[in-house]
C-alpha cells in the first residue's frame, strides 16, 4: 500500500506535536519563576506596561489564556506558563514540518514508501532532539517571551518554504503577505523573530533567479541587511519620532489638544499607504504592490504596541517609563534607559571624553498646561570619545565597572599603544590602547567563544553545571562526559570534587553534535542553496547577536536562551543528519532496513539521550520558590509599610504577588533603580490598591525627566545639618542655591553630613518605638553621604526619610545596596526577610548589614515563611533558588546568634534545625559559609549536630583537596586559592572541634590537614 504522504505528514506532526505538550506539561512551572517571569505573568494578568521595548501581543496572548483561570489567581500563573508551552511545542510541530520539506527537496524522483519514512525518521529526530535541548526547555516551562519567540521564528521558516513550494502558482504570495503581518506581530514579543529576514530573502533569490551568480548572492545580501534594517530602524522607532514631531507642532504650535498630532501623522500615514497600493495595483507594478501590502501588514501587527500607550493613559499600578503619548513612547521604544554602546566604531574601555556634543530636548507633558514642556536642552549630554582611544569593531569598550576592565586587560598580550591623555586632575598622563589583535582575541574568545558556542555546546555536548562563571575550569562550561576529551580542556574527571554533584550537569558525549554535523555536511553537498538558507538562519540568530549586543563581561544571568532560534536551525541539520546516514547506509542494505536501524539508534541516541539527562534539572513541576520567597518578603513587613528592593528577584516575584494574588496590596514596594526614572517617582506618588502614595516633599515637576538629574555633592558648610534643611535647600527656586554647570545651573547638596533629630515622646507614643526600647532612642542618627553627587533615586530616598517622619514603616531588602546615600546600617533590624529602619541601635550589628530582631525573624522565618517546595525529593533547586537560599541562612543563622546571645539555646537550635530541613546538604552543598552553624550549634550546646555539620563541611573540602591535587601542575595552579580556601576551612574546622572537646576528631582533621599541606 502506498502512503498518502500529506496525510500522514500532518498526522506524525500533530503527533509529535502532543509529545512536546505533555513533556512541557509535565515539567512546567505550577507558578512565576525568577526573572522577568513575574512581571511579564503581571502586566500580561492586568495588561500593564512591562520594561522597554515592551511586549504587548505576548502580553495581549496571556491575558487571552489567564482567563481560563476562571477567577482563581493562583491559577494565572500556570495558564500564562502553559501559554508558553505550546507556543514551544507548536514550534516543535513546525520544526517538523519544516525538516520534511527540506528533506524531501533532497529525495529524487517519485515519492515512495522508504522514502517517506526516511524523511520522517528524520523529521521525528530533528524535532524531537530540539524538544529536549537545554535552553529552549528552559524557556518553555516559564512565562517568557522567548518561547513565543521561537514560535514566531518557527512559523516564518516554514511559511517561506510554504511559499518555495507555490512560488509559481497564481496566489503564491499571499504566504509573503502573510509572513510580513507574522513580522509585525512578533515585534511586539521579541525583535529576534527579524533575524529570519536574511534566510527568507535568499529563498525568495533562489527560487525567482532562474541563474545566480556572485553579484546577485552578494547583492540579495545586502537587501536582506537593508531591509532588517528598515523595520528595526525606520520602521520601528521613526514612525513614532514622526509621529512626535507632528504632536509637537500640532500641541505647541497650533494649540490643538494631545494627540492630535499622532492621530493626523497616523492618518497620513494610512492615506499614503492606501494612495500607494492602488497606484501600484492599477500600474501593475507587482513587485511594488506586494512590497507595499507587506509593509501595510507590518504596520498592522506592529499596531500592537498602540495598546501600551492606551494602558499608560490609564495609569495602571506596572507603568515603567508611562509611554502615555509618541513623545515619551520613543523614548521607551529605544530602551534609553538602558544606555548605548558602540558596534561599528567606537570607544574602548580607557578612553577619554574630548568633549560632549547637544543631545535631543527633553519633552514631556504638562497637563495643566495642555502642551509639552522642555525640561532640559539636553546641551552638551552626549560624550565624544579620544579618537586615538577609538577603533573599529570595539569589543572592550565598557568602563562602567572596573571588573570589565579587568577582564578585558587579562586578554590583553602587550601593553599595547602609548597615547597621551589629560587626566581628570588637569595633568597629562599616559594610557596605553589596546591593540586591534586584543580586541578580536576577546571578541572571538570571550564574545564568541564564552557568550555563544559555550551555550552552543550545552545544547548539544553538555553543561558542566549551572552556576554563572567567567572562564574558569570550575563552573558553567560545556562538558561530554567523555573523561580524556574532557580532560584536556579541565582537567582530571576522575576525582569529580562534592561541588560538581549539581543537577544540571548533563553529558551528551558529543552525540547531537556529530549528529548535526553530519547534517550540515550533507546539507552542503545535496543542496548548497538550502544548505546557505539554514545557515544564515543559524548565523543570525547567534552569531549575529554577539556582534551586535556587543556583550560585556559580567553579565547578571547566563543568555544562552537569546538563542534559541540558532539552536532551532542546527535541529534542522540533526534532521538532516539522519536522512544522511540512511542515505548512505541504503547503498548497503536495503533502504528499509537502514530507515529502521538508524532511526532506533538516533532516536535512543540523541532525543533519547537529551531528555533523560535533561529531566530532572528542568522539571519545575513541584517548585513554588519564586512565590513562596515573594510571600515571604511581603509578610515580613508590618502593615502599610515601604519596602526599598533592588534587583529583578527581590521585585517581579513581588509585583506578581501583589499584581496577581493579591497578597499584601497595603505595602507599597520601592526599587531602588528604577527610582532613577521620573516616571517611576511620579508613579510613587499616587495611591495603589491599599498602598496610600509615598510621601515627598520636593514637588512632582522637580523630578521630570532632565530635572534634578545629577545634584553633584559641595561641601561648603561646615557641622551637621538636618536632612529637611538639605531637602529644603535642594528644591529652592532661589538662583543662590543652584550652581553652575555649562551654560544653566543646577541644584546641588551643600554638605555631606546628615541628621536625624528624634522626637522618643512621638516616637514613643506613635508605637514606632515600644515603650520597653524608649531609653535607647538617641537625640539624634546622623550619617555621612558618600559618592560625588545624587541621582535622582538617591534624592528620592532622602527625601521620603525627611518627609516620612516614621509615619510609615521603612523596610529594606538589603541595606547595603543603600549605604552610599543613606548610612544608618546600625539603625537596621533584620525581621525575617528584610531590614526595618528604626530610630534606635539593633543587637547583634554586622557592618553593612545592621542587627537582628531574634523574635520577630524567628517567627516569620520559622512559623510563617513558606520555602518553594525546594527539600522536596522530586523538586530540583535551580541556580536561583540556590542562590536566595543563602539568604534564608544568613538570616537564620543571625537568629541563632541573637538568641544564644539572650541565653535562649533552644529556639536558636531551632532555627538551625529550620535551615537543614528546608536545605538539606543532600541538595544545597554545606561550604565554608556553614562553619557559623556548626559554631551556634556547639554554642547552644547541641553537640552532636555542631559536629555533624562539621563532618559534612569537612567531606566537602577533602573531596575539594583530593580533586585538586588530582590535578595536573597547569590546571592546578589555577585552583591554588581554592585550595588555601580549602585549608584554612580544615584548619577552623580542628580549631572548633577541639574548642568543644571534639578532641579525637580534631586530630584527625589536623592530621589530614598537614597532608595536604605536604600535597600543597
Amino acid at each position: 500500500m502506498t502512503y498518502d504522504y500529506k496525510k500522514l505528514n500532518i498526522i506524525i506532526g500533530w503527533m509529535i506535536f502532543a509529545i512536546a505538550t505533555l513533556v512541557y506539561v509535565l515539567t512546567l512551572e505550577p507558578t512565576t519563576s525568577w526573572w522577568d517571569a513575574g512581571e511579564y505573568i503581571s502586566t500580561a494578568y492586568k495588561l500593564e506596561v512591562g520594561h522597554p521595548p515592551g511586549a504587548p501581543f505576548f502580553q495581549l496572548l496571556g491575558r487571552f489564556f489567564s482567563l481560563f483561570a476562571f477567577g482563581n489567581t493562583a491559577l494565572v500563573a500556570y495558564m500564562i506558563n502553559l501559554m508558553s508551552a505550546l507556543s514551544s511545542s507548536f514550534t516543535i510541530l513546525f520544526l517538523f514540518w519544516s525538516i520534511t520539506m527540506l528533506a524531501k527537496k533532497l529525495v529524487g524522483g517519485e515519492m515512495t514508501n522508504n522514502k517517506a519514512n526516511a524523511i520522517f525518521a528524520s523529521a521525528i529526530v530533528g524535532a524531537l532532539a530540539f524538544t529536549f535541548t537545554d535552553s529552549f526547555w528552559f524557556s518553555a516551562v516559564e512565562g517568557e517571551v522567548y518561547a513565543m519567540s521561537s514560535l514566531f521564528t518557527a512559523v516564518v521558516f516554514w511559511a517561506i518554504l510554504k511559499w518555495e513550494e507555490v512560488a509559481d502558482t497564481a496566489y503564491a504570495n499571499r504566504w509573503l503577505i502573510l509572513i510580513a503581518y507574522l513580522m509585525g506581530l512578533s515585534i511586539g514579543v521579541h525583535l529576534l523573530n527579524l533575524l529570519a529576514i536574511p534566510a527568507i530573502t535568499y529563498v525568495v533569490y533562489f527560487k525567482k533567479m532562474k541563474k545566480t551568480d556572485i553579484k546577485g548572492f552578494v547583492l540579495v545580501g545586502l537587501l536582506s541587511l537593508i531591509i532588517l534594517s528598515f523595520i528595526m530602524y525606520i520602521i520601528i522607532p521613526m514612525t513614532v519620532k514622526m509621529a512626535g514631531s507632528f504632536e509637537l507642532f500640532f500641541v505647541n504650535t497650533i494649540g490643538l489638544p494631545f494627540n492630535s498630532g499622532s492621530f493626523v501623522f497616523f492618518a497620513l500615514v494610512v492615506a499614503i499607504i492606501g494612495w500607494s497600493w492602488r497606484y501600484t495595483y492599477k500600474k501593475r507594478h507587482q513587485i511594488a504592490h506586494i512590497a507595499i501590502i507587506s509593509l501595510t501588514f507590518i504596520i498592522i501587527g506592529y499596531s500592537s504596541f498602540f495598546m501600551l500607550v492606551i494602558r499608560a493613559n490609564a495609569n495602571p499600578p506596572i507603568n515603567e517609563n508611562d509611554p502615555k503619548d509618541a513623545i515619551s513612547m520613543l523614548s521607551y521604544l529605544l530602551r534609553e534607559q538602558y544606555g548605548t554602546w558602540p558596534l561599528g566604531y567606537g570607544q574602548y574601555y580607557n578612553a577619554d571624553i574630548t568633549e560632549w556634543e547637544d543631545g535631543s530636548p527633553i519633552y514631556i507633558r504638562d497637563d495643566k498646561k495642555g502642551e509639552y514642556i522642555m525640561t532640559d536642552k539636553n546641551t552638551r549630554s552626549k560624550p565624544k570619545y579620544n579618537p586615538e582611544l577609538s577603533s573599529v569593531f570595539p569589543r572592550m569598550w565598557s568602563s562602567r565597572e572596573q571588573s570589565h576592565i579587568d577582564v578585558y586587560k587579562s586578554y590583553k598580550t602587550s601593553k599595547g599603544k602609548a597615547v597621551r591623555i589629560m587626566g581628570q586632575d588637569g595633568q597629562e598622563k599616559v594610557v596605553y590602547k589596546p591593540t586591534f589583535n586584543d580586541n578580536l582575541r576577546f571578541f572571538f574568545q570571550y564574545q564568541l567563544g564564552h557568550m555563544y558556542f559555550r551555550y552552543f555546546m550545552w545544547n548539544f555536548v553538555g553543561r558542566q553545571s549551572d552556576v554563572e562563571s567567567q572562564p574558569n575550569i570550575r563552573e558553567g562550561n560545556w562538558i561530554s562526559g567523555i573523561k580524556a576529551i574532557d580532560a584536556i580542556r579541565l582537567g582530571n574527571q576522575d576525582e569529580l570534587p562534592m561541588a560538581s554533584r549539581n543537577p544540571a550537569r548533563n553529558t551528551f558525549y558529543f552525540l547531537p553534535l556529530i549528529l548535526g554535523l553530519i547534517g550540515v555536511i550533507y546539507h552542503f553537498n545535496k543542496s548548497i542553496k538550502d544548505f546557505w538558507v539554514v545557515f544564515l538562519l543559524f548565523a543570525m540568530t547567534g552569531i549575529a547577536i554577539i556582534v551586535y549586543l556587543n556583550f560585556t563581561p559580567y553579565q547578571p544571568r547566563e543568555r544562552d536562551y537569546a538563542y534559541a532560534g540558532s539552536y532551532y536551525a542546527f535541529a534542522i541539520w540533526i534532521g538532516l543528519g539522519v536522512f544522511g546516514l540512511i542515505e548512505w547506509l541504503s547503498k548497503k542494505v536495503n533502504m528499509r532496513m537502514a530507515t529502521a536501524g538508524v532511526f532506533a539508534v538516533s532516536i535512543i541516541a540523541v532525543p533519547g539521550l537529551l531528555a533523560s539527562q535533561g529531566w530532572d534539572d528542568h522539571d519545575r513541576s513541584g517548585k513554588t520558590a519564586a512565590r513562596d520567597f515573594a510571600f515571604n518578603y511581603l509578610n515580613s513587613c508590618e502593615p502599610n509599610a515601604i519596602l526599598f528592593v533592588n534587583g529583578d528577584n527581590d521585585t517581579f516575584p513581588l509585583w506578581y504577588a501583589q499584581e496577581v494574588e493579591n497578597v499584601r496590596t497595603d505595602i507599597r514596594v520601592v526599587n531602588y533603580m528604577l527610582s532613577s526614572g521620573p516616571w517611576y517617582v511620579h508613579q510613587l506618588q499616587r495611591k495603589i490598591y491599599d498602598s496610600e502614595k509615598v510621601p515627598l516633599s520636593i514637588e512632582p515637576e522637580k523630578y521630570n525627566k532632565g530635572v534634578n538629574t545629577y545634584v553633584p555633592i559641595y561641601p561648603r558648610v561646615e557641622g551637621t545639618f538636618e536632612l529637611n534643611q538639605i531637602i529644603d535647600f535642594i528644591k529652592n527656586d532661589d538662583q543662590s542655591t543652584k550652581i553652575g554647570q555649562g551654560d544653566k545651573k543646577i541644584n546641588y547638596m551643600p554638605t555631606r553630613k546628615v541628621k536625624l533629630t528624634l522626637d522618643s515622646a512621638y516616637l514613643v507614643e506613635s508605637g514606632v518605638v515600644p515603650r520597653d526600647k524608649a531609653h535607647l532612642i538617641p537625640k539624634e542618627m546622623s550619617w555621612s553621604v558618600g559618592g560625588s553627587a545624587l541621582y535622582k533615586n538617591d534624592l528620592m530616598v532622602l527625601d521620603f526619610i525627611a518627609t516620612n517622619n516614621w509615619e510609615r514603616p521603612v523596610y529594606f531588602a538589603n541595606p547595603n545596596s543603600i549605604k552610599k546615600v543613606l548610612g544608618l546600617d546600625e539603625y537596621m533590624h533584620l525581621e525575617g526577610y528584610v531590614y526595618r529602619l528604626l530610630p534606635y541601635k539593633a543587637e547583634g550589628l554586622v557592618r553593612g548589614m545592621g542587627g537582628v530582631n531574634p523574635e520577630k525573624s524567628f517567627d516569620l522565618l520559622v512559623n510563617r515563611a513558606s520555602y518553594g517546595n525546594l527539600e522536596r525529593e522530586d523538586v530540583t533547586i535551580d541556580r536561583e533558588s540556590y542562590r536566595e537560599s543563602g539568604i534564608v541562612k544568613n538570616n537564620l543563622m543571625r537568629v541563632a546568634d541573637g538568641f544564644i546571645a539572650n541565653g535562649n539555646n533552644e529556639k536558636a537550635i531551632i532555627a538551625l534545625d529550620t535551615y537543614q530541613k528546608y536545605f538539606p546538604h543532600t541538595k544545597v552543598h554545606y561550604d565554608m559559609y556553614m562553619l557559623a552553624f556548626g559554631d551556634n550549634y556547639f554554642r547552644a550546646g547541641a553537640i552532636e549536630k555542631g559536629q555533624e555539620i562539621n563532618q559534612i563541611i569537612f567531606d566537602y573540602y577533602l573531596s575539594e583537596l583530593n580533586y585538586i591535587n588530582s590535578l595536573s601542575p597547569k590546571f592546578k595552579e589555577l585552583l591554588s586559592q581554592d585550595q588555601q580556601s580549602a585549608l584554612g576551612v580544615l584548619q577552623r574546622i580542628a580549631q572548633t572541634s577541639k574548642r568543644y572537646k571534639q578532641i579525637e576528631f580534631g586530630n584527625m582533621v589536623d592530621s589530614t590537614f598537614k597532608e595536604q599541606v605536604n600535597f600543597y
